[in-house]
């Protein structure tokens, strides 16, 4: 705001405040929402181990019914953000995902956890693709929008930090549920953040035909994503990378515990230290590679990540002690998630137009509930047939091929896109 008095700013300063004050305010959701999120699962991954009694089948069937019910949402609510507002989609993210958030405390038997899973699953394809959507509509600077998606992904890991900690310490001091049950209702609070904070000046919603203009947009989405192979590529490696991160981050837990974790204090602050470490190693893994991960160097350095993913579920899947296995953990939290994740959306970020933005991004989801359903079934079939150790090497066998195919030598017709 300007001080009384100050001469009048020009179109030009004006311009570059709101920008500045747009990246702000995305940046503070971003870091608050991953606060919520990183800290409620922290509690939630232990509350369904360790109170709720899952078994190793349970706990990834649970993630493989919350992707089939995600992947009928995804593209649905992706249209719905390019048609109709992606802020008021961002709004029913919140308010689903604090609502699924605070039940899952009130509740321990495994229908009613697959049922808030579920829910929460939904929430998030109200969210994916709309978040990246707004900001690159409202900031509308194309040079400038890969910097701040790699700034925001630093958000969410620093966020992340905070949350394990906060809610760690919380959940220790008090009940497992009982944070939980926090967690949501603070989560449910961001969509009034939202309403209040977030701008929709350079979206042009769809006032008459929304049908016919929904099923356009539908297939103009498509048809990029058809004639990229670049997309089509990501999208590949996306399912298979995803499949095996779910899984294996839903087994980690149940590992760790079986290998000798102490018990003593509670399980949660282990986790919060294990959790801690890896977004550090993540918050290192993107400083080194945050100039190169939208460039030439991208695929290369997918590859390389994948690799760390093969590493570390064969150490977890081997380890007869703790320690070797919590290793292995913090490679998959540091390296694994946040260089593949922050390098397919910006990759799919810089190949789509502002029309079906919010629709493939919503495609790129797809994939990601698609390889968790797919995989996860298969693994969790391992799990119940065989043992958790095996498990957890089809995990690395998943990663494997993902390595594979992003070293694989582009076309010249690829190359040229």
């Amino acid at each position: 705001m300007q001080e009384p008095g100050a001469r009048p700013l020009s179109p030009e300063s004006r311009l570059k405040e709101d920008q500045a004050t747009v990246v702000t305010v995305f940046i503070r959701w971003t870091w608050m929402r991953a606060v919520l999120h990183n800290g409620w699962w922290l509690v939630t991954s232990v509350y369904l181990v360790v109170d709720a009694g899952l078994s190793p089948a349970q706990l990834v069937l649970i993630g493989s019914v919350q992707s089939v019910f995600a992947l009928l949402c995804e593209v649905p609510a992706g249209v719905f953000a390019d048609t109709i507002s992606r802020k008021w989609s961002l709004v029913i993210s919140q308010v689903l995902m604090g609502t699924a958030m605070l039940t899952t405390g009130l509740v321990s038997s495994f229908p009613l956890l697959l049922a808030t899973q579920v829910l929460w699953g939904i929430s998030w394809t109200f969210a994916s693709g709309s978040d990246v959507a707004w900001i690159t509509d409202e900031l509308d600077q194309p040079g400038s929008i890969n910097a701040v998606l790699a700034r925001a992904a630093r958000a969410q890991l620093t966020g992340a930090a905070t949350g394990l900690i906060v809610l760690g310490l919380l959940a220790w001091a008090t009940r497992r549920d009982v944070t939980i049950v926090v967690a949501g209702l603070a989560m449910m609070s961001l969509a009034l953040y939202i309403a209040l904070r977030f701008t929709e000046q350079r979206f042009v919603p769809v006032r008459t035909a929304r049908w016919s203009s929904s099923w356009t947009t539908f297939r103009r989405g498509l048809t990029l994503v058809r004639r990229s192979r670049e997309i089509l590529l990501i999208f590949a490696a996306t399912f298979l990378v995803n499949g095996a991160s779910d899984a294996a981050g839903r087994l980690t837990q149940k590992q760790l515990l079986d290998l000798g974790l102490p018990s003593e204090p509670d399980p949660v602050i282990w986790f919060t230290g294990l959790g801690v470490a890896g977004l550090i190693v993540g918050a290192l893994t993107l400083r080194v590679f945050g100039r190169r991960i939208d460039g030439d160097h991208a695929r290369t350095d997918y590859a390389w990540a994948a690799v760390a993913g093969v590493v570390s579920m064969l150490m977890l899947a081997l380890a007869r002690d703790p320690v070797v296995g919590a290793i292995a953990v913090v490679l998959v939290a540091g390296i694994v998630t946040p260089l593949t994740r922050v390098i397919s959306t910006i990759w799919v970020n810089a190949r789509t137009t502002a029309d079906v933005r919010a629709t493939t991004h919503s495609f790129l989801a797809q994939l990601e509930y698609l390889g968790e359903i797919v995989c996860g079934l298969g693994i969790a079939a391992i799990a119940r047939l065989t043992n958790l150790p095996l498990a957890l090497g089809a995990c690395a066998v998943l990663f494997a091929a993902t390595a594979v195919l992003m070293k694989r030598q582009p076309t010249r017709d690829e190359a040229a896109l």
